[in-house]
């Protein structure tokens, strides 16, 4: 049982989970800057992100903290090598992205097999990122940074964020999700 894991095993973070999330992390964050260029229309510095199925991903197999480490390290590096700074809110953001698909756990899915683990995989997906990005978008900009406004952050960054991520989500991880399921079986893990 070296990836899914039992209720009581999903906060672990050994050495195992430390190699995943670096593993992730380095993934996410150089396929985050391919990707940073191909910006929304429209909206203020939106990617269109098909690596954001990593942090999900990786919280769906590794665990919670793989998922929170890979979304907000692997952010960090994307907007470090994309030349966009450091902004903290989002990284913490993208860290909230990874770690609630990681919760699957506690609503029985521990190897996902059937239809219905998909499904709610599938729903932590849409959740993880609206709430997700609702921490930098309508949180930490318009309360704490006072960068903008709760209804710019609603219109030029939560919404279209979290749509195209979700959509994103909601396509690449199912086919990560089997692509590892058959990995295993032919690997006998």
């Amino acid at each position: 049982m070296d990836t899914m894991m039992e209720k009581k095993n999903m906060w672990q973070f050994g050495t195992r989970e430390i190699v995943y999330s670096a593993i992730g992390a380095a993934l996410y964050g150089v396929l985050s800057w391919v990707f940073n260029g191909l910006q929304l229309p429209g909206t203020s510095l939106v990617s269109i992100r098909p690596p954001i199925a990593i942090p999900l991903f990786m919280g769906v197999v590794f665990g919670p903290l793989v998922g929170l480490f890979t979304g907000a390290v692997g952010n960090i590096l994307g907007d470090l090598l994309s030349g966009y700074g450091f902004f903290w809110a989002w990284d913490v953001g993208n860290g909230l992205v990874g770690l609630i698909p990681g919760l699957v756990g506690y609503f029985g899915v521990m190897q996902v097999k059937t239809t219905r683990d998909y499904i709610v995989v599938e729903v932590a997906v849409v959740v993880a990122c609206f709430v997700g990005l609702a921490f930098p978008a309508l949180i930490a900009d318009p309360l704490i940074l006072r960068n903008i406004d709760f209804a710019g952050g609603v219109s030029a960054e939560w919404l279209p964020a979290s749509i195209t991520d979700a959509i994103n989500g909601l396509i690449l991880v199912p086919i990560l999700l089997y692509a590892w399921n058959a990995y295993r079986a032919r690997s006998g893990r």
